[in-house]
């Protein structure tokens, strides 16, 4: 199971590396029986462009980072790449005598402009290190492997604008339309959650107005203004629909998580909550306080915390 997006990363790269490795060698032993001729390592590399997957360009470079063969990509060679230095590039960086071959992190290519990535197996002649076989690829192209990396379900804080956070105790809440007609309002989104598809949704307190969500529709968000969050007939406007079987929250918790939101918007004049979010298909609940810090956390754990624990005195 995969715990955070580096995790995937690691999942992606390891398939990567592996579809690499021998085709490359492969190269890399002919490319040694050609160095340092330009001609012989241009024509190698053309020869087998087609053996190592999902490539870009292949070129040699010796180890200072100096390019001793064309560029060979899809369209054939490109003999003005010859002669580049390309020792400042990121992937050359991460190569080394020692290292055999180098999978490089991503980073953002010169010609194109796009995330990418490099291998570069070490080239030798009589047992020393001479150059450098370098493989591009360009993250578009490679296939995914494995499972879509799925947010953790885990309480983890956001700090925000030092500016804001510098003067939060010169400000007060001002009350907004929202927060006149709260009640009302709450129950317009728990009737749009429970009975009408809304999965997600955020609520802007200070401006009165709530960005939703609704699975007929996911690709799409929807503005519900002041005046829609206090008119209940702003429901007829969405079709009812059963509440997911395989959402996080249950159907029975979402008042309880309304309520609490409703809590920490009133509980205190110089702290409060500026925005809340609720995403019942992965169970969390992100709120954004005054000072602009940030929480992202489970909905049970939010449920477990009183404006005690946000403000002051403990918890429970």
């Amino acid at each position: 199971m995969l715990t955070s997006w580096k995790d995937s990363i690691r999942e992606q790269r390891a398939s990567v590396f592996e579809l690499l490795l021998n085709p490359v060698r492969q190269l890399a032993g002919k490319c040694q029986q050609a160095w340092p001729d330009r001609e012989a390592l241009s024509t190698a590399l053309l020869a087998d462009f087609d053996s190592i997957p999902y490539c870009t360009y292949l070129y040699v470079v010796d180890t200072r980072g100096i390019q001793l063969s064309d560029n060979v990509g899809r369209d054939g060679r490109i003999p003005e790449r010859f002669g580049r230095d390309r020792s400042s590039r990121p992937y050359i960086k991460e190569a080394g005598p020692d290292r055999d071959f180098v999978l490089s992190e991503a980073y953002i290519s010169l010609s194109a402009h796009r995330p990418s990535i490099t291998a570069l197996q070490t080239l030798y002649r009589d047992g020393e290190p001479v150059g450098y076989l370098g493989v591009d690829l360009d993250l578009r192209d490679l296939p995914m492997s494995g499972d879509l990396y799925t947010e953790p379900g885990k309480w983890h804080q956001i700090k925000g604008d030092p500016a804001i956070r510098g003067t939060v105790f010169q400000q007060t809440r001002v009350e907004s339309v929202l927060d006149r007609n709260i009640d009302q309002a709450m129950s317009i989104l728990e009737e749009l959650i429970v009975e009408r598809g809304m999965f997600q949704g955020a609520l802007h307190f200070s401006s009165s107005r709530a960005t939703i969500w609704v699975v007929d529709d996911p690709y799409r968000y929807r503005i519900l203004q002041s005046d829609a969050l206090s008119d209940p007939d702003i429901c007829l406007a969405y079709p009812r629909r059963p509440y997911p079987a395989d959402a996080e929250i249950p159907a029975d918790r979402i008042s309880a998580v309304l309520k609490g939101l409703k809590s920490l918007r009133f509980a205190d004049d110089t702290i409060y909550l500026r925005l809340a979010s609720i995403n019942i298909f992965n169970g969390l609940i992100s709120l954004t306080f005054s000072c602009d810090g940030s929480h992202y956390m489970p909905y049970s754990e939010f449920l477990e915390k009183d404006t005690a624990f946000w403000f002051g005195g403990g918890g429970k």
